[in-house]
C-alpha cells in the first residue's frame, strides 16, 4: 500500500510530460502537413472555388476530372519516360564516379590528398549559373544540345557533395578489414568491390535518393539544353500550366502531386537505409 502511495505522484507527472511531448509533435506535424493538405484540396477544386472568400477547405463536390484533364492535355507519359531515363542514368553516373573518388580520398595515402579534398569541397560554393554558359558553349560545339547527353554525362565526373558523404562513410569502415583482406591476397579493387561497397549500402542508397531527386526535379538544365518538345521532362511540361498571363492552378497542383509521388515512394522504400546513411556519414572528419 505504501508503495502505491509513493509511486503515484511520480507516474502522473511523467505521463503528463509524455502527453505534452506527443501533443507538441502532433501539432508540429500538422503544421508541416497543412500545405500538402491544402494542395490536395485545391487540386480538386473548380476554378471558381480556388480563391473564394471565405476559403473553401474541401471542394463540394470534388472535381476528380482535374487529374485526368491535366495529365492528358500534354504528353506527360512521354515526359515521364524522358525524366526516368535521365534520372536513372544520373544515379548510375553519380554512383560510379563518386564512390571511386570518395574511396580514394578515404583510403589512399598520397601527398596533397587533404589539399585536393579541400579544393573539391570549395567547388560546392560555385553556383550552377556560373558554369551554365561555359557548359552550353562546350556542348553546343560538340553537337549535344537538344539531347540527353548534357544532362547525363556530367554526372559521370563526380559530385562534390556526394563524394563528401561517401568519403565520410568509408572512413567509418575499420582499416583492419582492409589489412586482413590484403593478408589474404586481395588487391585494392577486390577490397573495394567485396568489402567497402557491401558495407556502404546505406550511403549508396542516400546518394541514389539525392541524385534521383535532383534529376527528377531539375528544371533549369533541361530548359537550357532541350529544345524539342518531345524530349521535355516533367518539370518543363509542368511549366506549360503557368503562363505569363494566367495560371491554371487546378491543373498545376494536380500534376505536381502526381509528379512528386515517385520521390515520396522512393523515400519510404529506402527510409531505413537513407536515415542510416545520413546519420553515419558525418561522424568522422
Amino acid at each position: 500500500m505504501s508503495g502505491e502511495t509513493y509511486d503515484s505522484p511520480i507516474l502522473i507527472p511523467r505521463g503528463r510530460r509524455r502527453v505534452a511531448r506527443y501533443g507538441i509533435l502532433i501539432l508540429a506535424t500538422g503544421l508541416f502537413l497543412l500545405p500538402l493538405c491544402w494542395m490536395v484540396s485545391s487540386s480538386l477544386k473548380p476554378e471558381y472555388q480556388m480563391f473564394a472568400s471565405p476559403p473553401v477547405w474541401w471542394p463540394s463536390p470534388p472535381r476528380w476530372a482535374n487529374y485526368t484533364e491535366a495529365l492528358t492535355q500534354l504528353p506527360f507519359g512521354q515526359y515521364a519516360v524522358n525524366t526516368s531515363i535521365i534520372a536513372l542514368a544520373s544515379i548510375v553516373g553519380n554512383l560510379l564516379s563518386c564512390t571511386l573518388v570518395a574511396y580514394g580520398f578515404a583510403r589512399f595515402r598520397a601527398r596533397g590528398r587533404n589539399a585536393w579534398f579541400i579544393i573539391l569541397l570549395a567547388t560546392l560554393m560555385l553556383p550552377y549559373p556560373v558554369t551554365m554558359v561555359p557548359l552550353f558553349i562546350i556542348f553546343a560545339k560538340i553537337g549535344w544540345v537538344n539531347t540527353f547527353w548534357p544532362l547525363v554525362v556530367p554526372t559521370f565526373f563526380g559530385n562534390a557533395f556526394y563524394i563528401f558523404l561517401l568519403r565520410q562513410f568509408f572512413l567509418q569502415i575499420p582499416q583492419e578489414l582492409d589489412d586482413a583482406a590484403t593478408l589474404d591476397g586481395a588487391n585494392t579493387l577486390q577490397i573495394f568491390l567485396q568489402i567497402a561497397l557491401p558495407l556502404s549500402k546505406p550511403a549508396l542508397a542516400t546518394v541514389a535518393i539525392f541524385a534521383f531527386q535532383a534529376s527528377w526535379n531539375d528544371f533549369l538544365a533541361p530548359l537550357i539544353f532541350l529544345q524539342d518538345q518531345s524530349k521535355y521532362t516533367l518539370m518543363l511540361g509542368l511549366s506549360f500550366y503557368r503562363g505569363s498571363l494566367q495560371i491554371n492552378w487546378a491543373y498545376l497542383l494536380s500534376t505536381s502531386l502526381v509528379i512528386v509521388l515517385p520521390i515520396v515512394l522512393l523515400y519510404f522504400v529506402a527510409q531505413r537505409l537513407f536515415t542510416e546513411g545520413i546519420s553515419l556519414s558525418g561522424l568522422k572528419l
